[in-house]
């Protein structure tokens, strides 16, 4: 049942992050939501209300520490507890440019909020989920994250380390009753894909038509471990996972 769980959703103010907001809350669960961009996110935020959800806002930049720990500490105190974590927030940085040409700063920037970030947040949010022994943390990955593609950049590099992060943190929950899994959502219409294909010239999918795998594994009590992909995801075919 997601009615009711509290979900903490970063990079909510559009794209993926906006439309997993709207599907949980669609559910009946309870939101604490994040972005970088205040205009947006607090739009969202209305919307959310609008129809009906217990939603609570924050604008932070989840590659900093001191605003993980007062978006999570707010969450806390309004909600109690933290059922699911969604690691969402992320940047592509430059365009499409090769590594030689890459601007070390921009290197550094991508790192921290797409790899940091998720570090952060985890941390700040596991010691509630190990005292009730329970939880799900789902990561938020690309096809990039397991093939370098040229003119990626920092971004596949970024991915990459989030994979690493994410099956060790899985490994080292496997004794609890805490799950850790990663989600590929596959090419979508998206601002940030604007920037890593310019030029594109092929169908992409929907942030909305992505979202089923995110709040099946919400309730997945025996799913851990596990990279999924959401443009291939049927509930029915994971009953043996």
């Amino acid at each position: 049942m997601i009615e009711n769980q509290v979900i903490i959703i970063t990079g909510a103010s559009s794209g993926l992050g906006k439309a997993l907001a709207t599907a949980f809350a669609k559910q009946g669960a309870k939101l604490a939501i994040c972005a970088r961009n205040e205009e947006r996110l607090y739009k969202v935020e209305h919307q959310l209300i609008n129809q009906g959800a217990e939603v609570l806002a924050v604008k932070a930049d989840v590659s900093r520490r001191e605003d993980v720990d007062r978006f999570i500490s707010l969450a806390e105190d309004r909600f109690g507890k933290v059922d699911v974590l969604i690691n969402n927030a992320s940047v592509f940085g430059p365009g499409p440019s090769l590594l030689v040409d890459y601007p070390t700063e921009a290197f550094q920037n991508v790192l921290k909020l797409n790899t940091l970030s998720v570090f952060l947040v985890t941390k700040r949010v596991l010691p509630g989920m190990l005292i009730r022994d329970s939880g799900s943390i789902i990561n938020v990955t690309s096809e990039a994250g397991a093939t370098g593609f040229a003119e990626w950049g920092a971004y596949g590099i970024s991915k990459f380390a989030l994979e690493g992060l994410t099956e060790t943190w899985a490994d080292e929950l496997q004794k609890t009753k805490i799950r850790v899994n990663m989600v590929d959502p596959g090419e979508m219409d998206t601002p940030m894909h604007d920037v890593a294909v310019p030029d594109c010239d092929y169908e992409l999918g929907s942030p909305e038509n992505r979202v089923d795998v995110f709040l099946y594994l919400a309730n997945a009590t025996n799913v851990h471990g596990k990279r999924l992909e959401a443009q291939h995801f049927e509930a029915k075919g994971f009953g043996d996972l």
